[in-house]
Parts: structure tokens; sequence; C-alpha cells
């Protein structure tokens, strides 16, 4: 009798194309697990949108990667992190999907920078509606009481991202012009809170000046996932282990392909999805 365990996917998640970066890293330390990846590019970005619009959205995402066979999701993207998914895991996952499981990335990246910071100053780049939602904030005093946190909304990255132009000389001037805000505050160092961000990482990591400790979700994340996994052998049993990639877009344009084939060094190929 065939068994019905082995077949499933891990799904990831986020608004566009950041969360690339993210599966591009999960690929690499877990190489054998079959992948759907789904962009919500005709809605992106998330982060100007409200924290109700933003559930919503993504509790469509949810639905949609469990239809499609994920037993597990990540989703990668820190604006849904802070504004959806502690509902979905408390409300919303055990009615509709009792024995699956939906993780974040906000947290990982959290201990990573509290882990690494030597005088307690941190310093955090994302979206207006993670800055706003305090998750950031709130997680990294838990872990330590006395760190100190200076914020900044920087709108313009996501953008900058998902129109291939972050190379640009006005990029480059946008991103320097974002970090003038930490240059007084002695941060040591830096979460990139969205998963977008770690594409211009190279960029940013000449702006800030090499004595500040970047945190980079798309290094943090996959280590993660791993030891999850061996302590979940409930779900790893589950899943299919024959290398299988899929790529789903909410709006299919060329630069999807073009910036999935730089990052896994072949075209890759992608479905519409349709939400909600």
């Amino acid at each position: 009798m065939k068994s019905r365990f082995g077949n499933k996917f891990i799904g990831v998640f986020d608004s566009g194309f950041g969360g690339l970066n993210i599966l591009r890293g999960i690929i690499k330390e877990l190489p054998e697990y079959n992948y759907i990846y789904l962009g919500d590019t005709a809605r992106a970005p998330y982060g100007s949108r409200s924290e109700e619009i933003i559930y919503e959205f993504t509790k469509q995402a949810v639905d949609f990667l469990f239809e499609k066979n994920c037993e597990i999701i990540i989703i990668a993207c820190n604006t849904a992190s802070c504004d959806a998914l502690k509902k979905l895991q408390r409300e919303y996952l055990p009615k509709k999907y009792p024995p699956k499981k939906i993780l974040g990335v906000l947290i990982p990246a959290s201990e990573e920078a509290v882990k690494k910071t030597k005088n307690q100053k941190i310093g955090i780049i994302a979206t207006e509606s993670t800055v706003s939602s305090g998750a950031f904030s709130r997680e990294l005093l838990k872990l330590k009481p006395k760190v100190e946190i200076f914020q900044k909304a920087c709108p313009l990255l996501v953008s900058l991202v998902e129109s291939g132009e972050y190379n640009s000389k006005a990029s480059k001037w946008i991103i320097e012009n974002y970090l003038e805000y930490f240059k007084n505050k002695k941060i040591d160092t830096l979460i990139l809170g969205c998963t977008h961000y770690g594409i211009l990482e190279n960029i940013i990591r000449k702006a800030i000046g090499k004595n500040v400790k970047i945190i980079s979700e798309a290094r943090i994340v996959p280590k993660k996932i791993k030891n999850y996994l061996e302590r979940h052998k409930e779900i790893e049993l589950k899943l299919g282990k024959n290398k299988i990639r899929k790529f789903y877009s909410t709006d299919l344009t060329d630069k999807f392909k073009i910036l999935g084939g730089k990052f896994f060094g072949k075209p890759i190929k992608v479905e519409r999805a349709k939400l909600g």
C-alpha cells in the first residue's frame, strides 16, 4: 500500500520578490525537499497597507499554499509576520488546518541581533507597517530588556528591488539618505527588517560602515528551518524529497522570471496564482 506521507511541500510566501532570497538560502541548506514559492506581486508592496488588509491578503496566500499540498509555510515577509502571523497561528490555523504549521522570520532575526550586539544599540530598517507595529521592538525587549532600539521606515526600498533598478546611482543615494538617520546613534547591529532588503545588503553594508553587524534573514532563517524540522519529525516525515520547485505569482511579469533566474542560476517557470 502506498504511503500517504512523504509528498508534501514547504511553502514560502512573500508580498513580492524578496522572499526568493530566503528561499534560495533554505534550498542551499535543505536541497532535497520540495518547495512552492508564492509572490503576491500584483498587490505588492504591503508596507503601507492597513493591518486588516495585510491579514486578509496573508490568509488568502496561506489558503492557496495549503491547497497546493504544503505541510509547512514560511511567511518570508516581515510586514505579514508582524501584522498577520500570530492571529493566523492562534485563530485560523487551529480551526482550518490543525496539523499544519506557519512560521515567520521576525523572531529569528531578533534572536540573532540580541546575540550579536555588544553595546546594546540595535538599528532596524523596515517598511512603514513593520515599524509602526512595534513588533521588532517588543521581541527585542522581551529578549533583552535593556537594549536600545532605533527604527527607520524605508518605504521606497521595496519598490527599488521590485523594479530591478537597485544598483543605480539614484538607488544608492536613497539608501544612503535613509541610513543617515543612524549616523549619531552608535548602533553596532542593524536588522534588515524586510526580506527585500537582503538583496540590497552589499549596498547597505557600504553605506552603514564596516563596524556595524548586519542581520540578514536570508542567512539566519534557513538554519532555523533546518533546526525546526530536526525537532519536529512529525512534519519532516511528511515532506517530499524530490527536489521539486514550483513558483507562483499573482501578476506574471518578466521581472519575476529574470530575478528568479539570477537567484537560482537558471530560468524558472512561473505560474499565475489567483488569491481570494
